[in-house]
């Protein structure tokens, strides 16, 4: 409908908010919503279904195509109008609902206060009166079927947040058709009342008011839904319940927050004007789809102010900041600070609210900067045939990021050095230029050396970077001459001569040379290596010869050659000496007769196929003096070619069998005599030991035969003398070493060596002893003496003491020189006493034993010899001893001087 020419003087403003629906709804059909100069229209934006339209307030409505009309004239807009539409979508049960505000839009030229104090304004007014909606009928068909008209959708009711009070402050009264008929009692229920968050809202139960009992933020909850009952003074209800919703008016009371205080960015240098650089963001907890939570963003200050101030622009909605000019340039600024705001109210400094971070951003490198040497000519020295050793040390600057490929340098020789003996190698640290040695140079070649180096980058330059002309430079390396050792041209040096070359024979001159062509010095020769000792080198020219004769068979020569190694020495400061080789190659000459193989042989004593050996030679020489060889028998002794013959196989074998049908068993030496194949030939007269033995049936000789034909051989003849003469060299020994034992126990002292003392060993004995009367011992004898004085006083036995007693030693009684016969049992008395009673007679620390038969000998007591016994005694019995004690008898017999 035409608002403007009918109702409302100037253009509509038009805010639309959707409502929070339930996760369960899907909004398959969204609403769009286009604003015209002198309509609102609805679109359904899928187009693909037809959506129906109810409006909550009867003064408008909503026509299928989203139109929105005015059912009535509207006089009067100087308060907002708001009221809720409803859609449905064919046979879908889902309703989606929605608010219309519409307010007086201000001109152009007005300046007044913001919305939100519009809208509170309008809200400070009178509050409203919402009723319980009526129901109305009406016939649907002819057969009398009626449908009830849907509820009118109670338009919502709007809070400001952060309201300033006097709380509880009214928002709008609930009131029923039925209370001038019956008492009502009003109620209700839903978060914000009896859920929490509770008390909230509350009403007026007998007059219906409902209250806001403090003040609301929109940040921490949005809308609410209550729900109004009304029931009787019985508690029966008297209306159905209507939805209550209630919104809170976003206010600006959130400052923009950025995410991070500090942004860090980077851009490379050089780069172009528009270039994208960073991103920041802030957040506002308002509103977004207001100007509360519209944040716009500026740069407040850039440091440093190089090369101008203003490098970089920020994208006020986005927060993107981007390149300005060009010009950033690593090596003067390597780091940007920048100062971003972010402003809600879209900006609007005087009402929006603001915040600040630091946005931080570094310039990378590019190589837009050359190495540039430090000099145009460098200079170094060199000895020569030196190797790896630096000579000279090239210095660069580069201003690009150090110890990054634009900084790091690379170095060429371009030219001056065609044989490549330098090289340069680059500091990693310093990025400074190492010419290096890699191959020895000559000072007789090349006294002096002008490179040319050129001097890069890892990286390639940058676009648009010229290089300088500093990037090259001239290196002169000087190369000192040293003392060289001498050097054989031909080394090693093979020379070819016949074997047997006799002593004093001149082989060649081996002389070497002097690489200082500008300092005469002497060289002087000498032999190193000479395994034969057959050579001999002049000291001053270096002629060799032979000292010996050549024999291409020795143990020193190999594969025909036998090597020889010579030292030659200047006379330079200091000396230097270099050393050669000398091959020489010895030709084969035949001086070497065959050798008959094998030198052992069995046959059977009968002539059979098995009665045959084969034979062949071995010659020291080579090609052509070996084979093919001779083999022949000899005509002496006659007994070799009657009883053996000798056939030819090959070049190299032949084939000795009996001639004769039968030989004895035993063995033979049968003489060969082979010949080999020289210029001229040379033969050797060769033994080979046969062994004749009796075979059995396959040909194989028989144990019997065969120790029957076994003889001894050389090698068993010296195993067998090697043998005996080890035998008797163990015979002697073991003489030798008892004859030493015999002389140590002769001469062993009387004093037992302490390592040799068994005096406290128990000594047992293969003797039978006396029986039990043997066995009574005095015990007491073993025990130590307390002192001597008890050694001396004892009458018999001997105490053991561990060492010779330092004592007056004892007189023991001298024999008469014509003793009576009557005096040797005074004799023998006195001696027995002087014995006990000497503690120095020896052993004075054994326990002397004696073997006693016991009583029932029969061989009779010799105790009437007993020295104490005194008076006559009868020595008739000594007759009865036989011719030996005759003598005896006579001397004490009881014969007629008796």
């Amino acid at each position: 409908t035409d608002l403007g020419s009918r109702s409302i003087p100037q253009i509509c403003h038009l805010i639309l908010s959707l409502l929070s629906l339930p996760p369960s709804l899907s909004l398959s059909l969204p609403l769009c919503l286009s604003l015209c100069v002198s309509l609102v229209k609805f679109d359904n934006c899928q187009h693909s279904k037809a959506v129906d339209f109810e409006s909550s307030d009867p003064n408008f409505s909503v026509r299928p195509d989203g139109s929105v009309y005015a059912e009535q004239e509207v006089a009067n807009l100087s308060d907002p109008v708001q009221f809720m539409v409803t859609a449905r979508g064919g046979h879908d049960p889902h309703i989606w609902e929605t608010t219309v505000k519409l307010a007086l839009q201000k001109s152009q030229n007005h300046t007044g206060t913001p919305m939100e104090d519009m809208i509170a304004r309008a809200w400070d007014s009178n509050p409203r009166v919402i009723k319980f909606p009526r129901k109305h009928q009406r016939s649907s068909s002819a057969n009398g079927l009626r449908r009830q008209k849907r509820d009118w959708v109670i338009p919502p009711i709007n809070v400001p947040e952060n309201s300033r009070g006097p709380f509880p402050q009214m928002l709008v009264r609930i009131r029923s058709d039925q209370d001038l008929e019956k008492g009502i009692r009003y109620s209700i229920t839903g978060a914000g009342a009896d859920q929490p968050p509770i008390d909230v809202y509350n009403i007026d139960p007998v007059h219906g008011k409902m209250f806001v009992t403090r003040p609301l933020d929109r940040e921490e909850r949005a809308s609410y839904h209550l729900r109004a009952h009304a029931v009787d003074m019985n508690g029966n209800k008297v209306e159905s319940p209507i939805d209550l919703y209630i919104y809170v008016i976003d206010m600006n009371d959130n400052r923009p927050e950025f995410q991070n205080q500090v942004y860090n960015g980077s851009v490379a240098e050089g780069s172009k004007p528009g270039t994208l650089v960073m991103q920041v963001t802030a957040n506002d907890s308002d509103d977004d789809t207001t100007a509360n939570g519209m944040v716009r963003y500026r740069i407040l200050s850039q440091t440093p102010h190089m090369p101008i101030p203003n490098m970089f622009t920020i994208n006020s909605e986005t927060g993107d900041i981007f390149t300005v000019a060009a010009g950033l340039d690593r090596e003067k600024v390597s780091q940007y600070t920048i100062i971003v705001q972010a402003t809600d109210m879209e900006g609007n400094l005087n009402f929006g609210l603001s915040n600040t971070a630091t946005a931080l951003i570094s310039v990378t490198d590019i190589n837009d900067n050359p190495p540039e040497l430090t000099a145009r000519t460098f200079s170094g020295e060199v000895p020569e045939n030196r190797v790896n050793v630096v000579v000279a040390n090239l210095t660069v600057i580069d201003r690009d990021q150090p110890h990054s490929p634009n900084w790091a340098a690379q170095y060429r020789i371009a030219s001056g050095d065609p044989q490549g003996h330098f090289l340069i190698r680059t500091n990693p640290v310093n990025n400074d230029g190492m010419v290096t040695v890699v191959k020895p140079v000559d000072y007789e070649q090349n006294r002096a050396f002008m490179l040319t180096v050129i001097v890069s980058n890892k990286a390639p330059l940058a676009s648009g970077i010229q290089s300088s002309l500093q990037s090259s430079a001239g290196v002169t390396i000087s190369v000192q001459d040293v003392n060289e050792p001498p050097v054989f041209p031909s080394n090693p040096k093979s020379i070819r001569f016949e074997e047997g070359v006799p002593a004093g024979t001149t082989l060649t001159v081996f002389a070497a040379q002097d690489p200082d062509l500008f300092i005469h010095q002497t060289v002087r020769y000498s032999k190193l290596s000479d395994p034969a000792n057959w050579l001999r080198i002049n000291r001053t020219n270096g002629q060799i010869t032979t000292m010996a004769v050549l024999d291409r068979e020795s143990m020193y020569v190999r594969n025909n050659i036998y090597e020889a190694t010579f030292l030659a020495a200047d006379n330079g400061s200091p000396p230097a000496s270099g050393t050669g080789t000398l091959q020489i190659h010895l030709i084969d000459v035949n001086d070497n007769a065959p050798v008959l193989l094998p030198k052992e042989a069995q046959v059977c004593e009968r002539a059979s196929p098995r009665s045959r050996v084969n034979i062949t030679a071995s010659d020291a020489d080579a090609d052509p003096h070996v084979g093919p060889f001779v083999f022949e028998l000899p005509s002496y002794p006659p007994s070799v070619r009657r009883n053996w013959t000798a056939s030819r196989i090959s070049g190299d074998y032949a084939q000795l069998r009996l001639r004769i049908p039968y030989l004895d068993a035993g063995v033979y030496e049968v003489p060969i005599i082979v010949s080999d194949s020289g210029n001229p030939p040379l033969s050797n007269r060769s033994m080979i030991k046969v062994k004749v033995c009796p075979c059995d049936d396959n040909g194989d000789c028989t144990t019997t035969g065969a120790v029957a034909a076994a003889g001894l051989g050389t090698g068993a003849i010296i195993a067998i003398l090697i043998c005996i003469i080890i035998l008797l060299t163990m015979v002697l020994v073991f003489v030798m070493w008892m004859k030493r034992r015999e002389k140590e126990r002769q001469a062993k002292p009387l004093l037992i060596d302490p390592e040799d003392d068994v005096r406290d060993n128990i000594l047992k004995y293969d003797e039978e002893g006396g029986g039990e009367e043997d066995q009574d011992y005095d015990l007491s004898q073993l025990q130590q003496p307390e002192a001597l004085d008890h050694i001396i006083c004892k009458p018999t036995g001997v105490r053991r003491v561990d060492e010779r007693p330092v004592i007056a030693e004892s007189q023991y009684p001298i024999r008469p020189s014509l003793p009576h016969p009557g005096d040797i049992g005074d004799f023998i008395n006195d001696g027995l006493r002087a014995a006990d009673n000497d503690p120095t007679a020896p052993p004075y620390d054994s326990l002397l034993v004696f073997d006693y038969e016991g009583s029932g000998s029969t061989a009779g007591s010799v105790s009437s010899l007993n020295s104490s016994s005194s008076g006559d005694q009868d020595y008739d019995y000594l007759n009865d001893w036989g011719p030996r004690f005759k003598k005896l008898a006579d001397l004490y017999g009881g014969g007629d001087d008796d």
